[in-house]
């Protein structure tokens, strides 16, 4: 045999979000040996350093956003007819996908999976549109279905829902364990007192993370708790905008935007409790990870209750309700619980990582195989 099989993923960058950070820990935890990732993407993004280090190729071609429809079916057919080497496309671009797998079965590459991430399109309504058009390409030209959550299926392959394979969002579960002592020192970084309350989120700065309402809920809790704080941590358009309502709600001492981090592990340790007030999710690999860091979860009804671990540790909410919010996270301030939970659980509810990458590594060396 002549090497690994090599499984282009694609994606529109590799940066932080849920989709990519699902990604990296699967090819980390992949046998190299027998299978190698490549990617198709569009946009630089903070992991092609370290795929580069892992022995994987970043491809890129430019986005339909920047050479229009027409512009970005040429890229991708060209792309194909020039790296027949590829056996395996695993798609991640949910409704886009349709575009990335049209074009490669036209090409001849004889599995082309698509993966659901989400429950919903982002962006306007002629953004919208064209994704519903995207979309319709899928299921006449994907050979196979994968997705995050049940949810996540049924909004994007609807009538062939029960066909598709759900890929747990699993996390390195022993990385996540509650420590005391990486809590201090996180706080003494970021100039916090130990009994200070502090509330954590970790997403894009995007519509569908729904910041606003978030910091709307925090200016509440805040007039309530004395010495309370808002981590948020992530980058995106709408950063800007949320930093200048921040000061406008005179929060500009108590809401940290900390960026895009690599610290992830530790920086959860530091919070008190995890807020995520979502318009819209597949199944977020932060609520896996916050779980297995013992971080009670204040989140959004609108997210499917597969991600909950049954650690008792989830707390749904309406996102249309900001007491709601604010009164539910003053009660936990006052009934702070242990952060020593068993890490088993994930396992046994199967969002292990090394289990997951164990079963699509056997899948790709199968289907690499034809």
């Amino acid at each position: 045999m002549g090497g690994p099989v090599r499984v282009l993923h694609a994606v529109v960058n590799m940066n932080r979000g849920g989709a990519e950070t699902l990604i990296m820990n699967l090819y980390r935890n992949m046998d190299r040996r027998k299978v190698q990732f490549d990617f198709l993407t569009s946009k630089e993004g903070v992991f092609d350093e370290e795929i580069r280090e892992m022995g994987g190729v970043v491809h890129r071609i430019p986005y339909v956003t920047d050479v229009g429809h027409f512009g970005y079916q040429r890229e991708l057919t060209q792309f194909f007819a020039g790296h027949k080497e590829y056996k395996i496309i695993h798609s991640h671009m949910d409704k886009m996908s349709g575009l990335v797998l049209k074009a490669a079965k036209k090409a001849g590459v004889p599995v082309r999976i698509a993966h659901s991430h989400n429950t919903q399109s982002e962006g306007g309504l002629a953004s919208k549109l064209y994704k519903w058009y995207a979309g319709k390409h899928i299921i006449p030209n994907a050979s196979h279905l994968f997705a995050c959550s049940q949810a996540a299926s049924d909004w994007l392959y609807k009538k062939k829902a029960k066909e598709s394979t759900i890929v747990k969002n699993g996390i390195e579960s022993e990385r996540f364990k509650y420590s005391d002592e990486i809590r201090k020192r996180m706080r003494h970084e970021l100039m916090i007192d130990d009994d200070a309350f502090v509330l954590g989120h970790i997403g894009r700065f995007n519509r569908q993370k729904n910041h606003t309402f978030l910091l709307d809920v925090f200016a509440e809790v805040s007039s309530k708790i004395d010495q309370s704080y808002l981590i948020l941590v992530g980058d995106g358009s709408l950063r800007e905008a949320m930093e200048k309502r921040a000061n406008e709600l005179g929060l500009h001492k108590n809401v940290l935007f900390l960026g895009i981090r690599d610290d992830i592990t530790d920086l959860l340790q530091a919070f008190d409790l995890f807020v995520f007030p979502s318009l819209h999710e597949g199944l977020p690999v932060t609520l896996i990870e916050a779980q297995g860091a013992g971080l009670p979860c204040v989140i959004s009804k609108a997210i499917t209750r597969e991600v909950d671990m049954g650690m008792g540790l989830i707390e749904y909410l309406p996102i249309d309700d900001r007491t709601a919010w604010s009164e539910k996270i003053v009660r936990l301030s006052k009934n702070r619980v242990s952060r020593n939970i068993n890490n088993g659980i994930l396992a046994q509810k199967g969002y292990d990582i090394h289990g997951t990458a164990e079963r699509l590594q056997t899948s790709y060396v199968s289907l690499g195989g034809i």
